[in-house]
C-alpha cells in the first residue's frame, strides 16, 4: 500500500520526447478544433456582419497576451506550465492555486466544447436535430476515444496529432479557398459585405472578442510540455507563435468564405454547425460530408491534444501540492488519474451544458487567468524574464475591457452563464483557501 501511495506521486515526463513540429501540431490541434468549428456561428451572433474582423481583432490581443507566455517558456519551460509560471509569480499561494485551476477548468470546459461540436457536426449527416441525445452520446463516445489514446504514450500521441495537424490545415484551407472561389467573392464584395455595420454593436463585436480569444487560447496548451519539447528554451517559444500565426490565417479565410455563402441570419440559425451550412450552397452535398468529415478530423484531434496537456497540467499541481489527490484504487501513476479526472469533469459538462453556455464559461475563467498570469509577470517577474512593462499592461488593459463588456452582455443574454461563473470561482476559491490551509497544519 505505501508502495502505492509513493508511486502515485510520481510523474514520469519522457524528455525530448516531442519535435518542434509536434508542439506546433498540438497547438493548432486545439485551436482549431474549438475555434472555427465551434465558434464561428457564436461570434457571428454578437459581432454582425464584421464577424470575420472580430477573430483579427482577437488576434491582436492574443498576441500582446501571447508575449508573457513566450517570455516565462523561455525562462523556466515546465510540464506543469501555467501552474508553473504563476508558482514563479505568487509562490505556494491561494492565488498560485486559484489561478490554476482557472486554467484546467477552461481547457477542460474545452474539450467538452470540441467534443460538443464533434457530436453535432456528425449528426448533420443524418439530419439528427443538434439537441438530440444521439449528439450528447457521440460528444462522450470522443471524449472516451481521446483517454485511451492518451494512456498509449506521448509519442502515440504526437505521431497522431501530426497526422491530424496536415489532414485538418489543408482540409479547412481548401474548404475557404473553394468556398470564396464558387461565390465568385471579391475583395469588393467583401468590403461591401462588411460595410453592411446595421447589425454590429461596438459592445456585441468587443464580446465577440472574447469568443474569438478562447479560439486562440489552445496555444497555452504548449507550455504544458515544456519538460517534454525539444530544447524547450527556444522550441516552446516557437511553437506558440508559429501556431498562432498558422490559426490567424485559416481563421480569417474561413470566415470570409462563411460570410460570402451565407448572410448574418443563416450563420446565426446554423450557429453551432456554421460550417457545414455554410458548405452547401457552394458544394452541395459533397460540400456537407467534406465539411463533417473534416470538423471529425479536426474535433477528435483537438479533444485529443487537449486531453493530453491538462492532464499533465494537473499532474504537475499535485506534485507541487496545491490542489488535493485521491487515487480512489486505481492502479497507474499520477498521470493516468488526471486522465481520469480530466475526462470525467469534461463528460459532466458536454451532458449537462450547450454550446454557448460552454464557451462562454470557458472565456470569463481564461481570461481571469490571463488577467493573474499578466499581472504576476509585472509585478514580480518583468526584471527576471526582462519583459517589456508596455506590453504586460496593455495586455492587462485588453484582456479587462472585454472581459468586462462580455459579462455585461451575457448578464442581459443569459443569467445563468454569471450564475455559474460565479459559484465556480466561489467553489474554486474556497476550496484552495481550505485545503491549503490544513496542508500547512498538516506541514506543522
Amino acid at each position: 500500500m505505501k508502495e502505492h501511495i509513493h508511486n502515485d506521486r510520481i510523474t514520469n515526463y519522457q524528455k525530448n520526447s516531442m519535435s518542434l513540429v509536434g508542439a506546433v501540431s498540438m497547438g493548432t490541434g486545439v485551436m482549431i478544433g474549438a475555434g472555427i468549428l465551434a465558434l464561428t456561428g457564436q461570434i457571428a451572433e454578437l459581432a454582425g456582419s464584421l464577424f470575420p474582423l472580430a477573430f483579427l481583432a482577437a488576434a491582436v490581443v492574443t498576441a500582446f497576451s501571447a508575449y508573457s507566455y513566450v517570455k516565462l517558456s523561455n525562462a523556466y519551460p515546465s510540464a506543469g506550465g501555467i501552474g508553473m509560471f504563476l508558482h514563479k509569480a505568487y509562490g505556494k499561494s491561494t492565488i498560485t492555486a486559484v489561478g490554476a485551476l482557472l486554467m484546467y477548468f477552461s481547457m477542460v470546459i474545452n474539450e467538452s466544447l470540441v467534443a460538443r461540436t464533434f457530436g453535432t457536426y456528425t449528426a448533420q449527416i443524418f439530419n439528427i436535430d443538434p439537441v438530440s441525445w444521439i449528439v450528447t452520446i457521440l460528444s462522450i463516445s470522443v471524449l472516451i476515444f481521446a483517454f485511451l489514446l492518451n494512456i498509449s504514450g506521448n509519442r502515440m500521441i504526437g505521431l497522431f496529432s501530426l497526422i491530424m495537424a496536415f489532414i485538418k490545415i489543408g482540409g479547412i484551407i481548401i474548404f475557404a479557398i473553394g468556398g470564396l472561389w464558387i461565390s465568385g467573392i471579391s475583395f469588393d464584395t467583401i468590403t461591401t459585405n462588411m460595410s453592411n455595420t446595421s447589425n454590429t454593436t461596438i459592445t456585441g463585436f468587443i464580446a465577440a472578442m472574447a469568443l474569438a480569444i478562447l479560439s486562440y487560447k489552445g496555444f497555452t496548451t504548449i507550455t504544458n510540455s515544456g519538460s517534454e519539447i525539444v530544447d524547450p528554451h527556444r522550441n516552446v517559444g516557437r511553437a506558440i507563435i508559429i501556431s498562432i500565426s498558422i490559426c490567424v490565417i485559416i481563421y480569417f479565410l474561413v470566415a470570409i468564405a462563411v460570410a460570402s455563402n451565407l448572410n448574418i441570419s443563416e450563420i446565426i440559425s446554423a450557429k453551432d454547425y456554421a460550417l457545414a451550412q455554410a458548405s452547401r450552397p457552394a458544394f452541395g452535398n459533397f460540400g456537407l460530408w467534406f465539411t463533417v468529415a473534416l470538423a471529425i478530423i479536426a474535433t477528435i484531434s483537438g479533444v485529443i491534444a487537449s486531453v493530453f496537456a491538462v492532464s499533465r497540467m494537473l499532474a504537475m499541481l499535485t506534485e507541487m501540492e496545491l490542489v488535493p489527490h485521491s487515487h480512489f484504487g486505481m492502479p497507474g501513476d499520477i498521470q493516468k488519474h488526471t486522465l481520469v479526472y480530466t475526462v470525467v469533469i469534461a463528460i459532466f459538462m458536454t451532458i449537462f451544458f450547450d454550446l454557448s453556455r460552454i464557451a462562454s464559461l470557458g472565456a470569463i475563467f481564461y481570461i481571469i487567468m490571463d488577467i493573474t498570469i499578466h499581472w504576476g509577470v509585472f509585478r514580480y517577474l518583468r526584471k527576471e524574464i526582462n519583459a517589456s512593462a508596455t506590453i504586460l499592461l496593455t495586455a492587462i488593459v485588453l484582456d479587462v475591457l472585454i472581459l468586462g463588456v462580455f459579462i455585461t452582455v451575457k448578464a442581459e443574454q443569459d443569467l445563468t452563464v454569471i450564475f455559474t461563473a460565479i459559484l465556480g470561482l466561489l467553489f474554486i476559491i474556497v476550496g484552495e483557501r481550505i485545503f491549503l490551509k490544513n496542508f500547512k497544519r498538516k506541514i506543522k
